[in-house]
């Protein structure tokens, strides 16, 4: 965390106590180059007008060792224009879908490819990854091949697993490209969407979600009393917990 460019971060408005503040496992994820969730910035622009606007972001190594940031904005509409109309659509709808890319030297390979909802990039993966991933799955939950081919064409997949209802499907942002939820296929869609609580406290301030899933971060000096209120019950939250765990 010590060699995370704060001062670059902070041309964006995120400063370290914002960093600092988001959840451990994101703080985790970002540390082993997983990107953020979508985080609220705000620049200057060439006449000095402040404007806001969100994004992804991920920490790389250089080749001089330095951390530098790279982000990942939130774009009005997806670049869709090299994908054919049913594509589309079924990408529009939050599918994955497996369609030819172009790799970085320019050779044409097949991938896993689907939108970000949260910031409409189009994301990808080479299909082996995903292939070895869903196999594991399959061995684990004795799945047929007619429900892998479902899970490969983008369609979430319920069934009971120990007495539970659970949901799993291709999810490009999750860790392994496939995310399990408890529920039907309407909660394993929601739960990709709102990946927060509504207060999220931290050591310098709060992350909020509004209803839309939109991060904004407030700071400890900026608190309302319904913040002081939220903050008293996590609190309490928390210390019954702990005792309970004792």
């Amino acid at each position: 965390m010590n060699e995370l460019p704060y001062q670059v971060l902070e041309q964006f408005s995120l400063t370290q106590e914002m960093i600092e503040d988001l959840p451990m496992h994101v703080l985790d994820d970002l540390c082993d180059g997983r990107h953020s969730p979508v985080l609220p910035i705000e620049v200057a622009d060439e006449s000095g007008e402040r404007i806001k606007s969100r994004t992804r972001l991920a920490f790389l190594r250089k080749d001089d060792g330095a951390v530098d940031v790279v982000f990942y904005p939130a774009l009005k509409n997806s670049p869709l224009e090299c994908y054919d109309e049913v594509q589309q659509k079924q990408l529009q709808s939050g599918k994955a879908i497996i369609a030819d890319v172009r790799t970085a030297d320019g050779r044409a390979s097949k991938a896993f490819v689907q939108v970000d909802a949260g910031t409409n990039q189009v994301m990808s993966v080479p299909t082996p990854v995903i292939g070895r991933n869903l196999q594991v799955l399959a061995e684990q939950l004795h799945l047929g091949s007619a429900e892998v081919k479902g899970l490969q064409h983008g369609d979430p997949l319920t069934l009971i697993v120990d007495n539970d209802m659970v949901t799993v499907g291709i999810d490009l942002n999750a860790k392994t490209g496939i995310r399990m939820s408890r529920g039907d296929e309407q909660k394993w869609r929601e739960q990709g969407k709102r990946e927060w609580d509504k207060y999220t406290f931290g050591v310098y301030g709060c992350w909020m979600m509004d209803a839309d899933g939109n991060l904004d971060y407030v700071p400890e000096a900026q608190y309302t009393d319904e913040l002081w209120n939220e903050q008293k019950k996590a609190g309490e939250r928390n210390r019954a917990a702990a005792a309970l765990h004792k």
